[in-house]
């Protein structure tokens, strides 16, 4: 299990990912597209990014927006895990 990151950590961290917002004991994003397709096309690209990091963000669609959550729940909040998927995340949307 990854510890936990503290508060100072957490916030150097996020200016690396500065589309990723803290929300309670999680980092969410939220990423629109023109099309409903292309939400879908990222969704199953981030599966394949996702599945090889094991670890696994809560996602949302809604039409064109799709809202990611990351945490990592066996540590009760962010680590150094959901920094590195939001950065890899970051990387395929870029």
């Amino acid at each position: 299990m990854s510890d936990l990151l503290e508060d100072d950590d957490l916030t150097a961290a996020l200016k690396k990912c500065p589309e990723w917002e803290h929300e309670k004991k999680a980092i969410t994003r939220t990423v629109e597209f023109e099309e409903f397709m292309e939400a879908i096309d990222f969704v199953n690209d981030l599966a394949e990014i996702a599945d090889e990091a094991q670890h696994h963000p809560d996602i949302r669609i809604r039409y064109t927006k799709v809202t990611l959550v990351l945490t990592t729940h066996d540590a009760g909040g962010v680590t150094e895990a959901d920094i590195e998927l939001a950065q890899r995340i970051d990387n395929l949307v870029d």
